[in-house]
């Protein structure tokens, strides 16, 4: 099993950097003990104009069968002698892989003491593999899958299939193909790409894939992974076909490319449910947190007379009072497929679907975690095929232009947007009323002033400790009239829960309509900043600040 790398040099820069690169020194020959044989790595030709080093795995078939008995192709022998007659000692594949890492492991991570700043210079490099793997069983893209793995990547393939027998060519080829790739890469990035992709062409592993192979793919295909287009074909073949583990890897890279578009870690994304949450179905949200968390809003309806003779009746939750004034808004529009819009944990999703009016509800959220809590709770696995195709769920940032969100009905922002920065809020509204632009926009937030009627509240706290804002009656009237205006919609305002005479309702709801012809002022206003001047921040620990104090943070879920 062999592959070699070559670069090119001059005097400046000679091609015999390539060794400092590699850890590897090109005057000597060296020899490696990896788990399935020996790997000797060597320099064929070394000089300033060109240099190439050779890795050169030496497979024992003894130690391959004893420790790779059930597991992957070896493993898995159609008849007595595969264990001992295959392709594995000859063609590249998760074995060249894993010598790649154990030999090259320091060149891998772009590290270069020696040279500093060397591993950071793309270089024009060759990489020969003289029979490579290709395939695994998938005829259907075995022609073409050389080209579609590696081309995205920036490298020139010159890709010749290996007859079957060179002496009886009406046989046909075999599933072995020569390859020859040309590209100006890092080095390091050329290594990771192959120790990733050549078990994805070869389509089998050594080795049982266990859990612990997503870090590695996800590690490896940093910088490149996430945005190619085959992406989900690698992480199927590269984990062999393990659907749990392909989709755990999928959520995590659309995890962490969010993080990295929003310029934040990736925990800070995921974390609107528990580390470990609850397996079971829970009853319907009655938003009753710890009494430390002011979000609980206990009670919706007033507290009950101190001296009343008889228990009073339970109070409705505000969480689902928000939910079916969101469903009467809903079907006072006629709206039949709905975007729930920071869909959290699922409850109002839940309640879209016992509506026979709306056939569609696609739920997003930038939380996985989120997500898969509320696929537990929707038990979407246990859905009829009819029910089952009412709903979904996806991944996604809502301060990001998605394809996904046009061609629906009605959109919901229920309690979302105070999960917002300030100064992020303008991208949400061009997201949602004027890239995805349903014809109905629903949107709730709580009321400020309402604050005061909770006990438990201290002044000066907000009601939850992910909130970045909480708006006033007027504030929000005002928000709403300007998005509306600039986007083409009118708004209309309704009380969600006991409307104080003094202080108004503890939720505030907004219901856009579109229709109306935005104004080239108000058009131009609702792309630029809300003014601080009309808003009120507080944050959950401290008076009310200025939004340019506030740590940036992507949308989060909250109770619903």
């Amino acid at each position: 099993m062999f592959i070699s790398i070559s670069t090119t040099g001059t005097a400046e820069h000679p091609a015999t950097d390539l060794g400092f690169l590699l850890h590897k020194h090109p005057g000597k020959a060296q020899r490696f003990s990896t788990s399935h044989g020996e790997a000797h790595v060597f320099y064929p030709e070394a000089s300033e104009q060109r240099c190439t080093a050779a890795l050169l795995l030496d497979i024992d078939p003894i130690a391959l069968v004893r420790r790779g008995r059930g597991k992957g192709r070896a493993g898995s022998p159609d008849f007595a002698l595969s264990q001992y007659v295959n392709d594995r000692p000859y063609a590249a594949s998760s074995l060249l892989a894993v010598a790649l890492r154990t030999v090259f492991r320091t060149a891998m991570k772009g590290v270069c003491e020696l040279r500093p700043g060397l591993a950071e210079q793309p270089r024009e490099l060759t990489v020969l593999l003289p029979a490579v793997a290709v395939g695994g069983g998938e005829a259907a893209v075995e022609g073409s899958l050389v080209h579609r793995l590696l081309e995205p990547l920036g490298w020139r393939v010159t890709a010749a299939a290996i007859p079957l027998d060179e002496a009886f060519p009406d046989w046909g080829e075999s599933r072995y193909q020569r390859l020859e790739l040309t590209g100006t890469l890092l080095l390091s990035d050329a290594l990771q790409q192959l120790y990733v992709l050549l078990p994805v062409l070869d389509g089998a592993k050594h080795y049982w894939v266990a859990p612990d192979e997503v870090d590695k793919l996800l590690a490896a295909g940093e910088g490149w992974l996430a945005d190619h287009p085959e992406r989900a074909l690698i992480i199927r073949r590269y984990l062999h076909r393990r659907w749990s583990l392909a989709n755990e890897a999928l959520r995590r890279l659309e995890l962490a490319r969010l993080a990295e578009a929003d310029d934040s870690e990736a925990e800070d994304l995921d974390n609107a449910v528990p580390q470990e949450p609850d397996l079971a179905p829970t009853q319907e949200d009655s938003e009753q947190q710890p009494a430390a968390e002011p979000e609980s809003e206990p009670v919706a309806d007033g507290p009950a007379p101190a001296d009343a003779a008889e228990p009073a009746e339970k109070p409705v939750p505000l969480a689902q009072q928000r939910r079916t004034a969101i469903v009467e808004a809903l079907r006072a529009a006629g709206a039949a497929r709905v975007l729930d819009l920071g869909c959290g944990q699922g409850e109002l999703v839940a309640a879209l679907l016992k509506e026979k009016q709306i056939t569609e509800v696609l739920g997003v959220d930038v939380s996985a975690g989120a997500l898969a809590a509320a696929a537990r709770k929707l038990r979407l696995e246990k859905l009829s095929e009819r029910q089952a195709a009412r709903v979904r769920l996806v991944q996604g940032a809502l301060t990001y232009t998605d394809a996904r969100l046009k061609g629906y009905d009605a959109a919901v922002l229920c309690e979302v947007i105070e999960h917002l920065d300030l100064p992020r809020l303008p991208a949400l509204e061009y997201a949602v009323f004027g890239a995805a632009n349903p014809a109905t926009v629903i949107v709730t937030t709580p009321n400020a002033e309402y604050n005061v009627r909770w006990e438990s509240l201290p002044a000066g706290r907000v009601r939850h400790a992910d909130h970045r804002f909480e708006w006033s009656r007027a504030e929000f009237r005002a928000w709403a009239e300007r998005v509306a205006a600039g986007y083409g919609y009118t708004a209309e305002f309704r009380p969600v829960g006991p409307d104080d005479p003094e202080v108004g309702p503890p939720t505030q709801l907004a219901v856009f309509h579109r229709g109306a012809q935005p104004t080239g002022r108000a058009a131009a206003e609702a792309h630029a900043p809300t003014p601080t001047s009309r808003i009120t921040t507080t944050s959950p620990t401290a008076p009310t600040t200025s939004p340019t104090t506030t740590t940036p943070a992507p949308e989060r879920s909250a109770p619903r």
